[in-house]
This record gives C-alpha cells, sequence and structure tokens, in this order.
C-alpha cells in the first residue's frame, strides 16, 4: 500500500471509531442500520484526518482512507446490498472530510450523529449515485 507512516494513525482511527461508536450506539453499530452508516463514515473521516497531520495533502490522505477501506470490504466479503452501501458509506465520511478537514473530531461526531438520524434505507433498486453526500442503511434499528 506504500504509506508506512500511515500504518499508527489507521490502526488508532480505527480502534477510536470503534470506542466512538459503541459509546454512542452501543452493539447496533454492528448491523447493518444507522449506527452503522455512522461507523463507516466516522471509520474514513478519521483515518483522513488523523493522516493529514503526517502528509498535508487531503487528497493523498483521503486516497488512504479509501484504500484502507476498500480493502476491508474486499477481505471480508459481505452480500452485495451490505457491501454497497458499506462503500456508499465509506464515500460520504471522506466526502465530509474533504469540506471539513479544519474542523474538530467532535464537531464531525456531531454532523455525523445528525446525517445518522436522516439515513435513507435502501433496497437492491436504490441508485446510491444520487444519495451521495447521505448515509444509507439497510434495516431499521
Amino acid at each position: 500500500m506504500g504509506r508506512p507512516l500511515f500504518i499508527v494513525p489507521t490502526i488508532k482511527a480505527t480502534k477510536d471509531c470503534i470506542k466512538i461508536s459503541t459509546a454512542h450506539y452501543g452493539k447496533l453499530h454492528h448491523k447493518n442500520g444507522p449506527a452503522n452508516a455512522f461507523r463507516h463514515a466516522l471509520w474514513n473521516y478519521l483515518i483522513a484526518k488523523r493522516c493529514l497531520k503526517w502528509n498535508k495533502k487531503e487528497a493523498v490522505a483521503t486516497d488512504w482512507a479509501k484504500k484502507v477501506t476498500d480493502w476491508h470490504e474486499e477481505a471480508f466479503p459481505n452480500k452485495a446490498l451490505a457491501k454497497a452501501m458499506d462503500l456508499h458509506n465509506n464515500a460520504v465520511g471522506r466526502f465530509i472530510f474533504e469540506g471539513n478537514s479544519e474542523k474538530s473530531e467532535k464537531e464531525i461526531i456531531s454532523i455525523l450523529q445528525k446525517m445518522t438520524l436522516e439515513s435513507i434505507k435502501i433496497e437492491e433498486t436504490t441508485h446510491l449515485s444520487a444519495l451521495k453526500d447521505q448515509l444509507v442503511h439497510i434495516i431499521e434499528s
């Protein structure tokens, strides 16, 4: 993957993401509902934000977050709709980062919590490209 300085911040971002998601949503973030959408978006945001400290280019940080989280989706296969949902919510997290990299993590958590309340339930026929700035989920929780 080629970015050794990004390994430690990526691991820390991953651990912190789980801790934050559990603090706000309990175990619900392990299901395919709105809390899971929050976790995926936050994970991508945190990876990009933490890696930005090591490379001051937002595009490099977001590309890394995409590589890591895309790899995760390939390494741990999911059903097609769940995979599409995860990849979409990952992209939303990077989209939020790109417009808000100067904001604190606390501010972003608040933004993502609001977005989680407005998360859209999707089905196989949903066109995700029309929802590029919205979180999505499969099950109600």
